[in-house]
Parts: C-alpha cells; sequence; structure tokens
C-alpha cells in the first residue's frame, strides 16, 4: 500500500500565517514604556521580567536578554476592518494605540512596574493578522492571553458596568474603572497560586530552550 503525502505548498493559508507568526519572533524587542508612534496595523507580543511571584518562570525565560516567552500576545487591526470594510482601510496608528493602552494598563496595576516590560510588533496586512495572532497564541500559551484574562478589556463606558472583574484585575488591581464593576468570588492569592502552578508546566515549544545553562 502506498502512502499518501501531501506536497509542501508554501502559498497554504496557513504556511503564510506561520511565516508572519515568524517574521514576529525575529523583530527588535523595545521597552514597552519607550515606543516612538508609527504608522500599522500588525500583531504584538509583551515580555515581562520582573520579579512578581507568580510569574517567576516567564521572568527565567526572559532573562539576560532572550525574550523567549511572552506573557501576552495581541493584535491592532483598523477600525473598519472589525466590521467587514474591507482590506484598504487606513490603518493610521491603530498597533502603536494598543500597545501604549497597555502600557497604561501596567502603569495603573498597583503590583506591576512599566520597567518590567518589553514588547516586539509587526506591521502586517490585514488579511494575516488574525491568523498570525492565533498561530503565536497556540504556540506559546501566554498566561495573559488563557489563564488570567483581562488584560486587554476596555472601559465598558458610562452605564455599562454589569459585569464582573476580570482575574487580571483582580490580580493586579489598579485600573480605576474597574472599581464599578462586580467584585470577583476568586482571592487574588488564590488566582496567583493558579498562575504560578500554570507556568510551571513550560510550553512545548520551548523544551530545547537553555536556561541557566541547563537544557530543560
Amino acid at each position: 500500500m502506498t502512502a499518501k503525502v501531501i506536497p509542501f505548498n508554501p502559498l497554504d493559508k496557513k504556511n503564510l500565517g506561520a511565516s508572519v507568526a515568524e517574521a514576529l519572533l525575529t523583530m527588535d524587542v523595545h521597552p514597552l514604556a519607550e515606543l516612538h508612534q508609527f504608522d500599522g496595523a500588525g500583531i504584538y507580543a509583551i515580555y515581562y521580567t520582573g520579579d512578581f511571584e507568580a510569574y517567576e518562570q516567564v521572568t527565567r525565560f526572559n532573562a539576560n536578554g532572550r525574550f523567549s516567552l511572552p506573557i501576552y500576545v495581541g493584535k491592532a487591526v483598523p477600525a473598519g476592518a472589525r466590521i467587514g470594510a474591507g482590506t484598504d482601510v487606513p490603518a493610521g496608528k491603530v498597533l502603536y494605540k494598543r500597545l501604549k493602552e497597555h502600557a497604561e494598563s501596567i502603569r495603573a496595576a498597583t503590583n506591576l512596574s512599566i520597567d518590567d516590560f518589553h514588547c516586539r510588533f509587526l506591521v502586517v496586512d490585514d488579511i494575516w493578522i488574525p491568523l498570525g495572532e492565533s498561530l503565536i497564541i497556540s504556540r506559546f500559551t501566554p498566561v495573559w492571553n488563557s489563564l488570567i484574562d483581562g488584560f486587554g478589556n476596555h472601559n465598558p463606558g458610562k452605564g455599562r458596568h454589569a459585569g464582573m472583574r476580570s482575574r487580571w484585575d483582580v490580580l493586579h488591581p489598579g485600573r480605576q474603572w474597574v472599581d464599578r464593576l462586580a467584585e470577583r468570588p476568586e482571592a487574588q492569592n488564590r488566582i496567583a497560586e493558579d498562575a504560578a502552578t500554570y507556568l510551571r508546566v513550560l510550553p512545548a515549544c520551548l523544551s530545547t530552550q537553555f536556561i541557566d545553562g541547563e537544557k530543560e
């Protein structure tokens, strides 16, 4: 019986998306607090290097300039692209503005320092943004995309604060608009313990990385 071999197609949608994801990981790393304005939409990864105990493993992977494990991955698309207005919508500075929003959320948190955060970003055509983001997230399963949700939330606006505080806002209090949301029935220390436990099982994609002189 002859085995069926599927030929590699470099123009396949998934392969093109993977090339976008890989391109992001080759981009320079910038301090999140010191970004200069730029135009474009695209994808980004945020890295943590601080001493928040629950994120010890994240810091370990990102120490000494390695930046191997993002704590959060996201995207920014032109406003019109969200409602199907086509791919010719001017992007403006949406990617820059999204990163600045994240910087403000971190500055507001009482137990985080903006100086401990860096980022990579890639300006890319709108059509590849969602696929590139999803591939990076599936590769690294960043803790702020999965277990500790809510970092990317916006202020829901006046009269719309009927929801519950996110796990991120319980773990990292400080955003003023969150005070108008319902309290969450989870203690801060419990969420921190969950994060530490989650991060002890490191992503398989990083299992061949050298850390502290030892191969994991």
